[in-house]
C-alpha cells in the first residue's frame, strides 16, 4: 500500500456517516455507557455497608457481577454478530437502568444482588457491540484499510474519561448533600428511607443509562440484516461462539492478542486487590486511605485515557502496531516493578515512585490498547467482530479473576506485585518477533463464522490524522 485507498461506495444502512462522525457517535456511546458505572464505584461498598450487609455479603454481591459478565461475554457477542450491534447496546441500557435502580433503592440482599447479576449481564453485553458498530461504519465508507486507531482511541479515552469523572461525581454528591442542614435527611425522611444520599449516584446513573439507550437508538443506524427467528438466534449465538474461539487457535496474531490481555488481566487484578490496603497504611486508618484510592482510581483512569491518546504516536515512535504494543507493554512493566520493589517502605521517596509505578501501569495499558484492536479488527470482518472482542474481554476477565484469588492468598509483600510483573513481560515478549501474516481467505467461511483478512508483514500504513484512544479495562 503506497497511499490511502479511494473510499468505498456507502453502506445505506449505516446512513451515510462519515468517518468523523462515527467517531464522535462512538465516543458520546462510550462515555455515556461508563458514566454511572464510574460513579458507583465510590460509594457501592459503603451504600451496602448502610444497607446492613456484612463484608461477605457484600463480596458474595461482587462475584455475582464478575461471574455473570463471564458467563455471559462469549454468547452475549454471539448474538450481537446475529441480530445486530444496536439491539444489544439497546438492552445493555436497559439491563444497566433496572440494575442501578434496584441498587439505589434495594434495601434487601436479593434485590442487590439482582441488580449486580444484571449489570455483569449488560457489562458482558456492551464488550463488543459498540467498537464493532464503529469500526463497521468506517470500513463502510473509507474501505477495509482505514484508519481505526485514531476512533479507537478517543472512544477508548472517553471511557477513561467517564469513569474518572464518575468517580468523582458518585463520591462527591453524598459528601455535598451532608453540608446543607437537612439535606440529607430530606431524601430518606420523603421516601421512608427508601433513597439516602449514598444511593443518589446509583439513581442519578439509571437517568444516564436512560439517555443512553434514546441516543444508541437514534444515533447508531447500522445495515438491515437477514430477517431471523428466535430460533436461528438461538442457533447462530453457538456458532458464531466456536467460530471465534477457532479463530484464537488457528491464528497466531490473535493468539497474541489474547494473550496480551490475559496479561493485562494479572496486572489490573494485582493493581485493584493490593492498592487500597497500600493506602491504609500510608494513611493510617482505613477512611483516609479510601480518600486516597479514590483519588488515586481517578488518577489511574486519566492515565489510561492519556495513553489512548498517545497510541498512535507511540505506533509512529516504534515503527508499527506490533512495536507499540511491546513498547507499552514494557512501561506496564516498569510500572509493578517500582510498586513491588517499594512495597515494605514509606518514606517520601518510596511513595513518590510507587505513585509513578501505578500511573505508569495505566498509561502503559492505555497505550497498548488501540494498536491490539487496531491489529484485531485487520485479521477479522464484520460477520465475527463482536465476537472476537468477547474473547479478548473473557481472556482479560477470567485471567484477572484468577490472579487476584493467587495474589490474595500469597503474603503480602513484593512478591504478588513482581509476579504481576513477570506476567506482563511475558505478554511483552510475544511482541519481540511479528507473526507472519494469515494466509487469505475469500467469502464466509464453511461455519458462517469469522473470516480471517490477511495482514501485511511490514508496518502497518495509515491513511489518516493520527489522533487516539485508550484501553482501559474498568471494574
Amino acid at each position: 500500500m503506497t497511499g490511502a485507498p479511494a473510499p468505498a461506495a456507502v453502506a445505506p444502512g449505516h446512513g451515510g456517516l462519515d468517518g468523523a462522525t462515527a467517531r464522535r457517535r462512538y465516543v458520546t456511546v462510550s462515555f455515556l455507557f461508563w458514566l454511572p458505572i464510574g460513579m458507583s464505584i465510590a460509594t457501592g461498598v459503603l451504600l451496602f455497608t448502610e444497607r446492613g450487609m456484612g463484608l461477605a455479603a457484600i463480596a458474595g454481591f461482587y462475584a455475582v457481577h464478575s461471574l455473570t459478565a463471564a458467563a455471559m461475554e462469549l454468547p452475549t457477542g454471539g448474538l450481537s454478530d446475529v441480530i445486530g450491534r444496536r439491539p444489544v447496546l439497546a438492552i445493555a441500557g436497559l439491563l444497566n437502568l433496572t440494575a442501578f435502580t434496584l441498587i439505589g433503592l434495594g434495601a434487601a440482599g436479593w434485590a442487590i444482588a439482582l441488580g449486580m447479576g444484571l449489570m455483569g449481564l449488560a457489562r458482558a453485553l456492551s464488550s463488543g457491540p459498540a467498537e464493532a458498530w464503529y469500526v463497521d461504519t468506517v470500513h463502510a465508507h473509507a474501505g477495509p484499510d482505514a484508519d481505526l486507531r485514531t476512533g479507537l482511541a478517543r472512544g477508548s479515552s472517553a471511557t477513561s474519561a467517564a469513569l474518572a469523572l464518575g468517580t468523582l461525581l458518585g463520591g462527591g454528591l453524598p459528601w455535598l448533600l451532608g453540608l446543607a442542614p437537612g439535606l440529607g435527611e430530606w431524601p430518606a425522611d420523603t421516601t421512608g428511607g427508601l433513597v439516602i444520599p449514598l444511593s443518589v449516584p446509583a439513581l442519578l446513573g439509571a437517568l444516564v443509562e436512560g439517555v443512553f439507550v434514546l441516543y444508541v437508538l437514534s444515533a447508531l443506524p447500522e445495515p438491515p440484516r437477514p430477517r431471523t427467528t428466535l430460533r436461528r438466534v438461538i442457533g447462530g449465538v453457538p456458532a458464531a461462539i466456536a467460530a471465534g474461539l477457532r479463530l484464537g487457535a488457528r491464528d497466531a496474531l490473535i493468539r497474541r492478542i489474547l494473550l496480551t490481555a490475559s496479561a493485562a488481566g494479572a496486572a489490573l487484578a494485582a493493581v485493584e486487590l493490593l492498592t487500597p490496603g497500600r493506602a491504609a497504611a500510608l494513611m493510617g486508618t482505613a477512611e483516609s486511605g479510601a480518600l486516597v484510592f479514590a483519588g488515586l482510581a481517578c488518577a489511574g483512569f486519566l492515565c489510561s485515557a492519556l495513553g489512548s491518546q498517545l497510541a498512535p504516536l507511540v505506533a509512529r515512535f516504534a515503527g508499527s502496531s506490533e512495536r507499540g504494543v511491546l513498547t507499552s507493554l514494557g512501561l506496564v512493566t516498569l510500572g509493578l516493578t517500582l510498586l513491588g520493589l517499594t512495597t515494605d517502605a514509606l518514606s517520601p521517596l518510596a511513595t513518590t515512585l510507587a505513585v509513578t509505578g501505578y500511573g505508569l501501569v495505566y498509561l502503559g495499558l492505555g497505550a497498548a490498547g488501540p494498536n491490539e484492536n487496531d491489529l484485531l479488527h485487520r485479521r477479522v470482518d464484520a460477520s465475527g467482530r463482536a465476537t472476537a472482542l468477547s474473547v479478548q474481554s473473557l481472556s482479560l476477565q477470567l485471567v484477572a479473576a484468577g490472579a487476584g484469588l493467587g495474589a490474595g492468598a500469597l503474603p503480602p509483600g513484593p512478591l504478588p506485585w513482581l509476579l504481576a510483573a513477570t506476567a506482563v513481560l511475558a505478554g511483552a515478549l510475544l511482541w519481540v518477533r511479528r507473526a507472519a501474516p494469515a494466509p487469505p481467505r475469500h467469502g464466509p467461511s464453511a461455519t458462517g463464522g469469522p473470516v480471517a483478512a490477511p495482514v501485511p508483514a511490514g508496518p502497518l500504513h495509515d491513511t489518516a490524522p493520527e489522533e487516539i484512544h485508550p484501553h482501559a479495562r474498568p471494574t
